[in-house]
């Protein structure tokens, strides 16, 4: 089902939730370009930050998440709309309120924790999105399908047990009454490469048609209960769109790097998770090689934009991008520079902006406080965040009255 056939029903939704509701109804701004998500309308694309599951596991002193209502309002002054988080299905299905003990999937990166640690979903995740709310905060949910020491994720053995799982998560969101402020849901990040999708065989991955069975027999599961949300299965821009390839997706959340194939290849990295030899060649070589011809690396980037840009023209499908736009990894790191990662997102976000295709965009996957060095420059936040927001719509992803 498409956003559009939810439109005549949006009166009623709209109306249902109390919490704020940033840009919903805009008397100032023209209907002809509003454009809506999950039966809310708003007058301009949003800005979105992805905090995975960070929000969660990162609440440890100095790990940037201890206190949500500090840095929820870091983030309204940073001029950020939304925000993309892991609600943990596969957990809340089991046992919402239980304590789990999560495995990290890595000890190189700043997302989430890089030790074991132990996170409780239930009630900390309606508190969060309440917390959202207040603000005028949306909350797209997500999952990487964490790993815990009871191996919960092999309890999803086929398509319906995954929308199952999203269905109980929903029904702890819409039990606290907080269902409206949701902005979309992404029933698996970048799907469906291993490290998110343990539950699958590599021979499944690898099968289109099954991929596609997983794809449209959860959607029916989800669209049976939560008729009017959004829904999507995060990933990137594909050379070329078969006809019905995405049929079921209302949106495309696509992350979008100029780093990965030639860059990382150049530099010699190989998405090491625990072993410290891949950022030692990014403090080598990666700022030295885009330095010595930025041109080049940009129109990478610009392909890559372009190609999603086109993929959305075909699909009439809108555009979201939550991870993007230099680097996949960075961190603040001895002898790493912000600066040319910033002038990359700039960049990018510009692009992608004038496209008219992009109904939410982020201006890096780094736009969390545990990112120190791209977080504390206030202004480029509140730059990139004017720059969203004034981005057009084409029109055949507006609302026709």
């Amino acid at each position: 089902m498409n956003r559009r056939d939810f439109l005549s029903r949006q009166a009623l939704t709209l109306g249902a939730f109390p919490l704020a509701r940033p840009f919903a109804d805009t008397a100032s701004s023209p209907a002809s370009h509003e454009f809506s998500l999950s039966a809310h309308r708003f007058s301009h694309p949003l800005a979105i930050a992805m905090w995975d599951f960070s929000w969660l596991e990162r609440r440890w002193p100095g790990a940037g998440y201890e206190n949500w209502d500090e840095v929820l309002n870091e983030l309204k002054v940073r001029g950020y709309d939304a925000v993309r988080i892991d609600a943990y299905p596969h957990l809340v299905s089991i046992g919402p309120e239980r304590e789990w003990d999560i495995l990290p999937p890595w000890n190189t990166q700043d997302w989430g924790s890089p030790a074991a640690t132990k996170v409780q979903v239930q009630p900390a995740l309606n508190m969060f999105i309440e917390k959202c709310a207040e603000r005028g905060i949306w909350v797209g949910l997500s999952t990487w399908i964490q790993k815990d020491r009871t191996h919960a994720y092999s309890q999803i053995e086929s398509p319906q047990d995954l929308g199952r799982a999203w269905v109980a998560t929903l029904d702890t969101i819409k039990e606290a009454g907080l269902l409206g402020h949701i902005l979309y849901v992404d029933i698996i990040n970048e799907w469906p490469i291993r490290p998110w999708t343990p539950f699958l065989s590599d021979e499944q991955r690898k099968s289109r048609p099954e991929i596609k069975r997983w794809e449209q027999q959860s959607l029916e599961v989800l669209r049976a209960d939560y008729p009017d949300l959004s829904y999507t299965f995060s990933g990137w821009p594909v050379e070329t769109v078969e006809p019905g390839e995405f049929d079921g997706y209302d949106l495309f959340d696509l992350h979008i790097w100029m780093a990965g194939g030639e860059f990382y290849r150049k530099i010699g990295y190989n998405y090491e998770r625990f072993d410290p030899i891949g950022y030692e060649r990014v403090v080598q070589h990666a700022e030295k090689l885009y330095r010595e011809d930025p041109d080049h690396w940009r129109r990478i980037l610009l392909e890559r934009i372009n190609r999603a840009a086109s993929q959305s023209r075909t699909t009439r499908l809108p555009l979201m991008t939550t991870e993007s736009w230099a680097l996949v990894d960075y961190k603040d790191w001895p002898l790493l520079s912000w600066d040319w990662i910033k002038e990359l997102c700039d960049y990018g976000v510009r692009e992608a902006a004038a496209t008219g295709r992009w109904v939410a965009l982020a201006t890096s996957n780094f736009c969390g406080p545990q990112f120190q060095g791209m977080w504390r420059d206030v202004a480029w936040h509140q730059r990139l965040t004017r720059v969203i927001h004034d981005a057009p719509v084409d029109p055949d992803l507006r609302i026709s009255l």
